[in-house]
């Protein structure tokens, strides 16, 4: 199912193969629109290493009990040939210029979380 121009629903499956439910579908369209405008800016294409997780397989990765991977409102992405610092830096001027959704931004060594928890979240994990 092709939930934007760039994005299908498939890239947020959980990894474990569980069904993702309506509520989370929801959420993860919503999602899938604010990626869509990060992708559209840095006009290359956004890979995503993890999108929704079920409680059980969260737990299994070691995420946090409240992440918002559960709920369907993460993303931890990567762009190939674009450094996680450069890609950090423009979703962060998106967010403060009103592009996309305020939420959480946490830099990691080879990818970025993004979520749209709608409240403001930083972390750096380097």
């Amino acid at each position: 199912m092709q939930l934007t121009k760039n994005f299908k629903l498939s890239e947020f499956d959980c990894h474990s193969g569980c069904h993702m439910p309506d509520l989370v579908l929801d959420e993860v369209y919503k999602l899938a629109h604010q990626l869509q405008i990060i992708r559209d800016f840095i006009q290359q294409p956004i890979y995503i290493n993890s999108g929704y997780r079920c409680e059980e397989y969260n737990r299994l990765v070691g995420g946090v009990i409240d992440s918002q991977h559960i709920l369907g409102k993460a993303a931890d992405i990567r762009v190939d040939n674009v450094d996680p610092v450069d890609l950090y830096d423009a979703i962060e001027n998106l967010i403060k210029f009103n592009h996309i959704f305020e939420g959480g931004l946490g830099l990691y060594q080879t990818f970025v979380h993004y979520d749209i928890r709608l409240t403001y979240a930083r972390w750096d994990n380097t």
